[in-house]
């Protein structure tokens, strides 16, 4: 599904691994690992990654975003529920996810 939401980007590359990300990053030579941040809660638990990552390489460098305001609540367990009792997500997720989301609830 992520290959196809970003099959219009030449330069995204959809990749997994077993393992620690910051061993994942430094077999692809990377520099940053780009992280989300939607509440003081997640910035919590990430600085923590983060200083951890940084313990173990210090070459990575951690980088934080934050979402637009109309996207910060929205987390993945969140749209499962809202979708699983019938209500409309379609605002908050992509075309595909919400045709895939429906056929796995059979909606």
């Amino acid at each position: 599904m992520f290959k196809e939401l970003t099959a219009n980007y030449q330069n995204v590359t959809i990749d997994g691994f077993d393992g620690l990300l910051i061993d994942y990053a430094r077999r692809k030579n990377a520099t940053a690992i780009i992280r989300g941040i939607r509440a003081v809660s997640d910035f919590e638990f990430e600085m923590q990654m983060a200083l951890t990552n940084r313990r173990l390489c210090s070459t990575v460098e951690a980088v934080f975003m934050m979402p637009n305001e109309a996207y910060s609540f929205i987390t993945s367990t969140i749209v499962k529920e809202v979708a699983g009792f019938g209500g409309d997500v379609s605002t908050l997720v992509p075309p595909i996810v919400l045709e895939r989301l429906k056929k796995k609830l059979g909606k």
